[in-house]
């Protein structure tokens, strides 16, 4: 599955922002990347802000332009606002589900966990990390993964709860209880820019 492999921390630079995690870079040099990084200018147009949104976004979640686009149009025909469904969408997939229930540190640790099978739904493996979550799905550890030490130190790490998940940490499962609602999602992201952008 096709996935960005580059360097996170010149990312999270280049937008000021932990978005892969807590990040030391970003404290230590809270400038952009590159020999311009210092002296770049301040001042963007309107659609570079638009822009930088979208990848702020795309970065955050794991997904390349093709998926994004796809999920953006999905949004775009579900009625209500486009840039809330969008988000919603995003966080009804299964790798962000799995880390935000704390069985992953981060998103690619939990999109890992999905490809490598150690995942259930509804008592089934999935591993496809951008499998859609619907209302009341369970999601759980496989029985035979419950002893791996990664998930749990990242439960054991986890202590944040979300209102439209339920968690049992000693079962090692979680319940999808519904889509989020916008004021609960802790992400950073305006996605009313992102709607502009693709809508030009």
């Amino acid at each position: 599955m096709a996935r960005y492999r580059g360097p996170k921390q010149k990312i999270a630079r280049r937008f000021r922002e932990p978005i892969f995690g807590p990040s030391k870079a970003v404290e230590r040099k809270p400038y952009p990347p590159g020999q311009h990084g210092r002296s770049r200018r301040s001042k963007e147009s309107e659609y570079a802000v638009q822009l930088k949104e979208k990848q702020k976004a795309k970065y955050t979640y794991g997904l390349l332009e093709r998926q994004f686009r796809n999920l953006f149009e999905k949004a775009s025909r579900k009625k209500g606002v486009t840039g809330e469904n969008l988000l919603k969408f995003l966080e009804a997939r299964l790798d962000n589900t799995v880390y935000r229930l704390g069985f992953a540190r981060t998103r690619r640790q939990a999109r890992q966990l999905v490809n490598h099978g150690h995942i259930m739904v509804n008592d089934q493996v999935v591993d496809i990390p951008s499998y859609q979550l619907r209302s009341g799905d369970v999601i759980a550890v496989r029985p035979r993964s419950r002893n791996l030490e990664v998930i749990r130190e990242s439960l054991q790490r986890s202590r944040r709860s979300f209102p439209w998940l339920e968690v049992d940490r000693k079962a090692m499962q979680g319940k999808f209880l519904d889509y989020p609602n916008r004021e609960d999602i802790p992400e950073n992201i305006r996605e009313h820019l992102i709607v502009e952008l693709y809508s030009k």
